[in-house]
């Protein structure tokens, strides 16, 4: 086995290794015009790297002669692609031999990553989603995120990489960061057409990479050669193939003793109609390349223009019941200059758009009658994506080192507009529980459909610069470099709509009237029928900034022709800025070791064994200076009522507390940027360890098994218990009143000393103060455990067909997801509910909301002739554990004010995992292509069916259990989304 290149997430590039007689040459020659040769060393062997991607001549020369050589080598991205002369060494000049690179290639056996690529081959066959989500679900234990989570783009989806949370991942287009620049969910991809190769990694990755404890999604563009190439392409999914989603009824359960619904009318009832809720869309796009200048100068461009229309039909509970008639622009850029300045410098320019925009519009709709009616006004209107910029410089200063440097920036937009939203009328929400006596039974509305706005001019952007050195040293392959990233959000965050408040109406359960309703806060019970109402504010808009870099060295050493290890170590540092470029998170020497082992066990690359052992620190994103470093207002306010005006507000109001109250302290005041985290706060981390296998069965199959364990050592939260903290500022002897105790919430280690510092009252600077997990009435800190078995079976293309089966046994466990909360769709990223106070975490260990027990996945196409190819797709898997969250304990109090956001349900412990699982998802996905030999099979005629079996299962149930004390909340495991119900694509290509 050979020294092959070193491979990193944000690789573009790939090797071509192998062995020979030593002291021949070898020369490699590729469609984009590099030329590169290396003499076969000592040991016989020989390794050329960081080639650009494309198909290769490899040629072996003794003594100035050709003596044999191999054709059409494709090479793939961040891997070492085998190229052996063992046979050649008594080869002549004379009789000399050509090859063709065989269909099946050894395995990589210079990797010791875990991860998947997907080529545009297998893109162009496969019937797969446009986008790099979708793809990213035919890796194993890859699965589908909470569908309450959005990506950056409006629509997009997000995916949970073995265990860890949706906010954890990377997104990488070639080579740099395109993930969400403000809360990590999520990133921008480049347009389907243009992808040449996308890298899903799962594990194992290499000290050059960092930032991710999840996964890495990396997409590599296409480029030019020396041959033109144009072509199009027009998709159309069309309405008439598309199902309904299924109508949703207002659940009808046995409830325990002592507990009713709130609207005992409603249980059994329509609670949304999904009746000719379709949509449809049509793509279109084209592409071209070539070279300006042949052998020195190339460009591609491609170009992508999307619209999906459809109408979907809002709850009968919502503020305006309607009907939503929607549409997506979805414009989509490529364009790569690829200049070969000579032999031995090479300079790229990458340019990436994607943006989604969206508008609705609404139509009243009657639940009673199922009819339509007029116009409601307008939904809020969406511009979001991002404009990348990517230069990357690479010098073979000589046979063994070489250079790349690499600058990029990420403009985003987040832009959001209601077009004609009042600003005098109230956002009013829970509309049925109004007093019947006062509306007569029919509620009263008004024309607010719009719960949050957000400022029109929020943006962000990025700007990184990565500097890599390789140098090959013997049996060494040494390399090291630097990776900054700078973010920057402006006018983030949101606030409610109108005047700035909203109403919630509110209904004590019969026999419930005089129950308090947050007695933690001094808010007493209605009395009379039950009827309240509440004024709600949130404000959260803010700027904000993060500095995020690092160091590292690492070392491939081949210790001989089967034996190699990869030893390295990383350095991150991390610093997060508020509003007013204060540092309130500053995070240095975070070493990350990573060790890995590849064995080739035969020394023919037909089976390997490889194991990984690494540590992977997270940063914080943005957005955890939204409700955590800067002011915030998020209150409620109670009241009875005795009238309702014509706008929906309540009139004749009787206060039931003392004024706005907050659970998190959050009143609209900025928090000391000194006291808001541990000065001593440890990023988020994850150690990690891979052992598996990978055998050719014949000469047609390859076979594999692989275990993975993970476990998290260090989360970060935040707690909102000032009680605690000034107890300890007594118990340390501080006089309280010599300080400032924040009334917020704090942000800091679950499980770990964590020591903040309190501005003296008197302004002489600060006082050390230390919580210990007992200091905040914590048991225990922060767990998150994953293990899985994966299995595979996969025969490669070989002309005629090709298929892969994975299967993975899996458990994600623990009583921390991560970054977000998916049990009720929280995305204050790393400043969830959770760890708030210690009794919302009473019963939380228990199975994790990504957690999916089995994971059936297979895909395949098969050339029935040189014309028709059919090919298809499977995806199975269990269901997720149900969540169920109440008030606290058997007597349904509220000791921290949170009201019903307890493990408990019914007054019984409710871990997630104990109230079951949702149902199995399958998906089966299947497509036929006719390439018709009249044109060459240039033109291609293409049909894909989606969720052939129309499966329309739930993905998330409401698992908010209660309204109020003893009141069982009607929507409570009402399905708030579906799988995407069957639908067909056509599509017509034409490649030259």
């Amino acid at each position: 086995m050979s020294l092959a290149g070193v491979a990193f997430a944000q690789s573009t590039t790939g090797t071509i290794f192998g062995q020979a007689e030593a002291g021949e040459t070898v020369t490699v020659s590729g469609s984009t015009g590099i030329t590169r040769s290396a003499t076969v060393d000592q040991s016989g062997r020989y390794r050329i790297s960081n080639l650009p991607l494309g198909t290769y001549s490899v040629t072996l020369q003794k003594d100035g002669a050709t003596v044999d050589s191999r054709k059409d080598v494709a090479i793939t991205v961040n891997a070492g692609t085998e190229v052996s002369f063992a046979s050649a060494a008594n080869a002549q000049a004379l009789s000399s031999v050509t090859v063709t690179a065989n269909a099946l290639p050894a395995i990589d056996v210079s990797s010791v990553d875990s991860r998947t690529v997907i080529t545009s081959q297998d893109l162009e066959r496969l019937p797969l989603g446009r986008s790099a989500e979708a793809i990213a679900l035919l890796a194993p234990g890859v699965v589908q995120g909470s569908s309450y989570f959005s990506g950056q783009t409006a629509g997009s989806s997000v995916v949970s990489f073995g265990g860890s949370s949706v906010s954890e991942n990377a997104y990488y287009v070639n080579g740099y960061n395109s993930s969400d620049p403000l809360k990590n969910l999520g990133g921008v991809g480049m347009p389907y057409g243009a992808i040449d190769q996308q890298e899903i990694y799962t594990g194992g990755y290499s000290a050059m990479y960092g930032r991710s404890d999840g996964g890495v999604i990396s997409q590599v563009g296409k480029r030019g050669t020396n041959e033109w190439h144009f072509g199009g392409q027009v998709l159309w999914a069309p309405k008439f193939l598309a199902e309904d989603p299924k109508s949703i009824y207002y659940p009808n359960e046995q409830l325990p003793a002592g507990y009713g619904y709130t609207n005992k009318n409603l249980p059994g009832t329509l609670y949304r109609s999904r009746k000719d809720n379709v949509k449809w869309n049509r793509t279109y796009d084209a592409y071209v390349g070539g070279p300006l200048i042949k052998d020195k100068l190339y460009f591609f461009v491609a170009a992508e223009a999307e619209r999906q229309e459809g109408k979907s039909t809002s709850t009968s509970a919502a503020a305006v019941p309607a009907n939503t008639y929607y549409k997506y622009d979805i414009p989509k850029y490529y364009a790569k200059l690829d200049w070969n300045i000579n032999d031995s410098n090479i300079l790229e320019l990458t340019g990436i758009s994607n943006k989604t925009e969206y508008s609705g519009s609404l139509y009243k709709y009657d639940y009673k009658t199922g009819v339509e009616g007029g116009f409601a006004g307008y939904d809020t209107s969406t511009k979001t994506g991002s404009d990348i910029y990517v230069g990357k410089y690479t010098s073979y200063i000589t046979d063994n080192l070489t250079f790349t440097a690499t600058y990029g920036q990420n403009r985003a937009i987040d832009y959001s507009n209601t077009p004609g939203l009042t600003t005098t009328q109230n956002y009013l929400s829970g509309v049925t529980n109004q007093d019947p006596l006062i509306t007569g039974g029919t509620p009263i509305r008004n024309s607010n459909s719009v719960l949050y706005v957000k400022d029109p001019g929020a943006k962000n952007k990025t700007h990184g610069l990565r500097l890599d050195l390789e140098y090959k040293l013997g049996d060494h392959l040494l390399s090291g470099g630097i990776d900054n990233m700078h973010y920057k959000a402006i006018n983030e965050g949101q606030q409610v709509s109108g005047p700035g408040y909203a109403w919630i109406y509110y209904k004590a359960a019969a026999g419930k009237e005089n129950v308090p309703i947050q007695p933690a806060f001094d808010v007493g019970a209605p009395g009379g029928r039950g009827y309240y109402a509440a004024r709600y504010i949130f404000q959260t808009t803010t700027s904000m900034a993060v500095d995020q870099k690092a160091q590292y060295l690492e070392d491939t050493w081949q210790i001989n022709d089967r034996w190699m290890v990869k030893l390295g170590l990383r350095n991150d540092q991390f610093t997060n800025y508020n509003s007013a470029a204060q540092k309130y998170v500053d995070q240095k020497d975070q070493w990350a070791p990573r060790l890995g082992f590849s064995w080739d066990v035969f020394g023919d690359s037909t089976f390997k064994v490889f194991g990984n052992l690494g540590r992977y620190y997270l940063a914080l994103p943005n957005s955890v200076a939204i409700r955590g470093a800067s002011a915030s207002t998020f209150t409620y306010e109670y009241f009875t009522y005795s009238g309702i005006d014509a706008n929906g507000a309540p009139t004749g109001l009787k206060a039931m507390g003392p004024g706005p109250v907050s659970t998190n302290g959050e009143y609209g005041v900025a928090p000391d940027p000194k006291s808001v985290a541990a000065s001593n706060l440890k990023s988020q981390y994850q150690d990690e360890a891979i052992l598996g296998f990978n055998k050719m069965l014949g000469t047609s199959w390859v076979a594999g098994a692989k275990v993975t364990l993970r476990k998290l050592q260090t989360s970060i939260d935040d707690v909102c218990d000032p009680d605690a903290l000034a107890a300890k500022v007594e118990k340390s002897g501080i006089d309280p009143d010599s300080v400032v105790i924040p009334d917020g919430c704090l942000i800091f280690n679950p499980g770990e000393n964590n020591t903040f510092l309190l501005k003296n009252a008197n302004g002489s600077g600060y006082s050390k103060v230390s919580m210990s997990t007992s200091d905040w009435g914590f048991s225990t800190g922060a767990k998150r455990k994953y293990y899985a078995l994966d299995l595979f079976l996969e025969h490669p293309f070989d002309g005629k067909w090709m298929g892969r089966v994975d299967y993975t046994f899996s458990r994600s466990y623990g009583n921390t997801e991560g970054q977000v909360l998916s049990t009720i769709g929280q995305d204050d990223v790393s400043k969830t509910q959770d760890w708030d106070t210690p009794a919302l975490m009473v019963n939380s260990n228990g199975l994790l909301s990504n957690d999916r027990t089995h994971q059936l996945k297979a895909y395949g196409s098969y050339q029935i002739s040189p014309e028709w190819m059919v090919s298809g797709a499977i995806r199975m898997m269990s269901g997720a554990p149900k969540a169920c969250l109440g008030y606290y304990g058997t007597n349904e109090s509220d000791p921290s004010g949170y009201k019903s956001k307890y493990r408990w349900c019914g007054g019984e412990p409710s871990t997630l995992g104990t109230n079951g699982r949702l149902p199995w998802t399958k998906f089966l996905d299947l497509g036929v292509t006719y390439r018709p030999s009249f044109a060459d099979q240039k033109l291609a005629f293409n049909f894909n069916m989606f969720n052939v079996l129309n499966e329309r299962k739930p993905t998330v149930l409401d698992a908010t259990y209660e309204s109020g004390r003893y009141t069982v909340s009607n929507t409570y495991g009402a399905a708030l989304y579906q799988t995407t119900p069957r639908y067909g694509r056509f599509s017509v290509t034409y490649d030259f």
